[in-house]
């Protein structure tokens, strides 16, 4: 079948809305997750508390990734159809525009996430995103803004690749920036980046 043939064009438009629902469907079941643990946790400490910071605290207190789509019947859509399109549509609009948490802005924060690359030259890295969890952004849809952080590191990087686990310290600030690979919420001006070992999930 020729590539510029209509039905070619249209198995490749399918094709593309049945990974992006696949994809969406780990991701939600990722962020139903990751919010019944931050209800079972209460409120977020103070910003005098902060130190480690968990991704959770990232979230403002009450608001639900899923809440628009919690009651859909999300496992019967047809992957392909107009309807599950418009939905992966709107929940990415969604979670592009999370709100972020305004307490933490300027805090001294140290969080640990996987590496997507933003800017890598001759081995050295300058800034990247941070994410929560394995393959966000890479293999599957990016994580809601308040769950991607925009990291820029006052000395480049050696030797660190995509999906690399690592441990940030620096200053977080609520900022929203719009990347090839996702939309961040926050911003990192990282002092420290330190390699350690993923957590299973």
């Amino acid at each position: 079948m020729p590539i510029s043939s209509p039905r070619f064009q249209l198995a490749l438009r399918v094709g593309a809305a049945l990974a992006v629902m696949l994809a969406l469907g780990g991701t939600v079941r990722w962020l139903a997750l990751d919010y019944e643990r931050s209800k079972s946790a209460g409120g977020s400490p103070s910003q005098a508390a902060i130190g480690e910071l968990d991704w959770q605290t990232l979230v403002p207190k009450g608001w639900d990734p899923l809440q628009r789509y919690r009651n859909l019947p999300l496992a019967s859509l047809d992957d392909g159809s107009p309807k599950a399109m418009e939905l992966a549509r709107q929940m990415r609009e969604t979670w592009d525009n999370a709100p972020t948490n305004h307490a933490l802005n300027g805090a001294q924060v140290r969080i640990a996430g996987y590496v997507v690359p933003l800017d890598a030259r001759k081995g050295e890295m300058r800034e990247f995103l941070l994410v929560p969890y394995f393959g966000a952004c890479i293999h599957t849809p990016p994580p809601p803004a308040n769950q991607i952080i925009h990291v820029m590191v006052t000395q480049p990087v050696k030797d660190l690749r995509t999906m690399d686990a690592v441990s940030v310290a620096g200053i977080l600030h609520t900022a929203r920036n719009d990347s090839l690979m996702g939309t961040s919420g926050y911003t990192l001006a990282a002092t420290q980046v330190e390699r350690r070992q993923p957590k299973p999930w």
